[in-house]
């Protein structure tokens, strides 16, 4: 699992632990420590950011394909740009998630992916039948995904005002820009948080007592 956001990386960690098959071996927030731990580590998967400090997780993506480096990958990003994605292609990524995406979309191509691993490890020959079967294997979890649900419209406000912030936000910020009370936006933020589209942070302040802030993931 390779993101800037520590965060970001547990939750998405534990998703992936939690379809059969597949374990985390490894959380790392950098190309660098990327490079270090596939090295140490020896992963068949990458789960790889886009946005990462010290650089840009396709341009490490290229550089382990042209390397020879025997590790896959899926870009988990929040960029939607379409010379993002068309690259994302040629650098060899398996597929593309756009973030925040549901457990199931997770689980979905994952299971694609360890389809395609197993029949590509258990075939013996390159004929027209067993490539085709490779490539529908491999795009089996590319399936057009069910429309987002419609949001109630504050509801909807206050995922956009968290998105805007650009940094994690407590309801009582959010209560503020939407002029709502404050205990209306906390129901809306934990809403948001249940369905997967936000991000609980919890931070311990001199009293003891936890401020609860929220950020996209």
């Amino acid at each position: 699992m390779v993101d800037d956001d520590f965060r970001v990386a547990g939750i998405h960690a534990a998703r992936v632990a939690r379809v059969d098959g597949f374990e985390c071996v490894g959380q790392v927030y950098s190309a660098a420590a990327a490079r270090e731990a596939i090295v140490r580590l020896n992963p068949d998967l990458l789960l790889l950011d886009v946005h990462l400090p010290d650089e840009d997780g396709l341009s490490l993506l290229r550089s382990l394909q042209a390397a020879g480096t025997q590790v896959d990958c899926i870009i988990i990003t929040a960029a939607q740009d379409l010379a993002t994605v068309t690259s994302a292609m040629a650098s060899g990524a398996v597929y593309y998630l756009v973030k925040p995406f549901s457990f199931d979309r997770l689980r979905t191509q994952l299971e694609a992916y360890r389809k395609w691993r197993q029949e590509l490890e258990s075939a013996s020959t390159a004929d027209q039948a067993t490539i085709d079967g490779l490539y529908n294997a491999r795009g089996a979890g590319a399936r057009p995904a069910a429309p987002a649900p419609r949001l109630q419209p504050t509801m909807q406000k206050a995922l956009d005002a968290v998105r805007a912030a650009g940094a994690p936000v407590s309801a009582g910020e959010i209560a503020g820009q939407l002029g709502v009370s404050r205990p209306t936006a906390q129901r809306y933020l934990s809403a948001l948080e249940r369905k997967g589209l936000l991000i609980l942070d919890l931070t311990y302040g001199t009293t003891g007592r936890p401020l609860n802030s929220y950020t996209v993931p």
